[in-house]
């Protein structure tokens, strides 16, 4: 189980707040700020909880002092709780680091087959309310007019020929590949700067010269 210093460590290398942890661990923000300032001990279930979220964020702990984030692997997610803890990863990575989000080939009744619509409505307000913190830009399905994204983001369409079920997300430093399939969604995370920036280059040769500009629609949100 991690140390305290492990903890501030880790919590640094991701760039997470202590509200980010407890977020992510399930636990409370003056819970997490006790632990670290030692006057809480906790015990082995919180320790679990603390450990399981910077594990499931590509974090290692090695020995009682050392740790490092794991590159270059890919992780892999399924199902409901999969793609929800997936979107909870693409809101945290853009509060913590902003930038450019890129999403090719996004069919809006997947978003609320897996995630429900009260949940996507609860992972839109957040986004939006990131505002000019992030740019994101979406390509959907030629003729798709429900664009459940439009808060936050930017539509364009894709010839309906070229629309298949896998889509692809750039993200802060890493690439998602969604794979929908009739029983279940699939999610493969690589952590590497180098493919992801690679991605977004060929998205935005995409996004100029293939994606479509959606007609009369200098506004998307009136497709939300």
């Amino acid at each position: 189980m991690p140390t305290l210093e492990q903890i501030r460590a880790a919590r640094a290398l991701l760039g997470w707040s202590q509200s980010d942890l407890a977020d992510r661990a399930g636990l409370s923000q003056t819970g997490i700020a006790r632990i670290e300032n030692g006057t809480n001990h906790p015990n082995s279930q919180t320790l679990n909880k603390i450990e399981n979220a910077f594990e499931d964020n590509d974090i290692e702990f090695m020995g009682a002092n050392g740790l490092r984030k794991k590159t270059d692997e890919v992780k892999t997610l399924r199902g409901t709780d999969g793609f929800k803890e997936f979107m909870n990863d693409v809101f945290h990575t853009a509060k913590n680091n902003g930038g450019t989000i890129c999403l090719h080939n996004a069919r809006p009744s997947n978003w609320y087959r897996w995630l429900g619509e009260d949940w996507f409505n609860m992972h839109s307000d957040r986004m939006r309310n990131l505002g000019d913190r992030i740019e994101f830009r979406i390509t959907a399905e030629e003729g798709t007019l429900n664009l459940i994204s439009s808060a936050f983001a930017q539509y364009r369409w894709f010839p309906k020929e070229l629309f298949n079920q896998q889509s692809v997300y750039a993200y802060g430093n890493k690439l998602a590949f969604l794979t929908f399939k009739e029983d279940d969604v699939v999610i493969r995370i690589l952590d590497n700067k180098e493919f992801s920036d690679g991605f977004r280059i060929l998205f935005d040769i995409s996004w100029d010269t293939v994606a479509m500009e959606i007609p009369n629609a200098t506004d998307n949100k009136k497709f939300a």
